[in-house]
């Protein structure tokens, strides 16, 4: 099986860390439409929300994988 038993914490680490960036970046540079105008800001609790849930899933992932070595 490809990278054995660490496969769930790696993936657990990816989507974290893909999770806290994505919002992270989300709230300093919001989207733009095709005209190139700035779309509306994404919610702050909700970002802030998943900010939190990405990186407490990342440091688990990490400490998992540090632990098992």
């Amino acid at each position: 099986m490809f990278l054995g038993d660490q496969l769930p914490a790696w993936l657990l680490l990816a989507f974290g860390a893909a999770l806290a960036v994505g919002n992270a970046l989300a709230l300093v540079r919001p989207p733009r439409d095709a005209d190139g105008d700035e779309l509306s800001r994404p919610p702050i609790r909700r970002s802030a929300a998943m900010i939190a849930v990405g990186s407490a899933c990342a440091v688990w992932a990490l400490a998992s994988l540090i632990k098992s070595g």
